[in-house]
């Protein structure tokens, strides 16, 4: 059946979701090489630097408050659940950090200046991602059944609705929100998008004859960039600074 295609295609991207995204780097960089005049503008800059952070937010906001045992980084073992999680973020939509991720990879595709581009990593960002969230949703039904179909019934995969009936509501998250968690989960993603921003600017501006690499205020941010994500990832690997007791196995 086509449905079970799906949902073992979605398996498969599942498995690599962390990585696959990245094949949108080469294209990006080439694009931003020839970018049309906007890229450069100040203002739309930030808008796309708004974009990121919205998507670190939306992400943040998810993982601060996830209790363990309902998602996590697995990969080669496939869907892992203990239990269902439906407060917080999770009230509002099925997928949050999908969509939060959506957002966070926006801000890079924006920040080429070509919107032909942003509209065709939308539409790529559906294919993939409903595969993925078929797959994911499929493994949930049958571990949780009427539970997970009853949530399903009232709270939408990606978009939250705030209109029409039934609408989305939220529920407060069941635990305390944890800024330690969400850097030790969160700093590797964030840190992807401030170099893919410091190295789409370089790419913008060599194509206009005058590479920013070239300037003081490049090569410090980018150095204090580098310098801040090697901090983090010491006290992640090397301490338990950012150790948060109960939350070892959340997303």
């Amino acid at each position: 059946m086509l449905i079970h295609e799906l949902e073992r295609r979605g398996n498969v991207f599942f498995r690599w979701r962390s990585f696959i995204p990245l094949i949108l780097v080469p294209p990006a960089l080439v694009l931003a090489y020839d970018a049309p005049a906007r890229a450069g503008d100040a203002g739309w800059q930030a808008m796309c630097w708004a974009v990121g952070l919205l998507g670190v937010v939306i992400r943040a906001k998810t993982i601060g408050h996830v209790p363990p045992g309902t998602s996590g980084r697995n990969t080669a073992e496939g869907q892992v659940a203990e239990t269902l999680n439906t407060r917080g973020m999770y009230s509002l939509v099925r997928h949050p950090l999908y969509l939060g991720n959506y957002f966070m990879w926006m801000a890079l595709v924006l920040a080429t200046g070509r919107l032909d581009f942003a509209l065709l990593v939308t539409l790529a960002y559906m294919i993939y991602y409903l595969r993925i969230a078929m797959a994911e949703e499929a493994f949930l039904a049958g571990k949780f059944g009427a539970t997970y179909s009853d949530w399903t019934a009232t709270v939408p995969a990606f978009v939250p609705k705030f209109w029409g009936t039934p609408r989305s509501s939220w529920t407060p998250a069941g635990n305390a929100f944890s800024l330690r968690h969400v850097i030790k989960r969160e700093y590797n993603g964030v840190f992807a998008i401030v170099f893919g921003m410091f190295f789409l600017e370089a790419a913008r501006t060599a194509g206009l004859g005058a590479p920013a690499w070239n300037t003081e205020a490049w090569q410090a941010g980018l150095g204090g960039s580098v310098a801040a994500f090697l901090f983090l990832r010491f006290l992640k690997k090397r301490t338990r600074v950012l150790h948060v007791e109960g939350r070892e196995f959340s997303s």
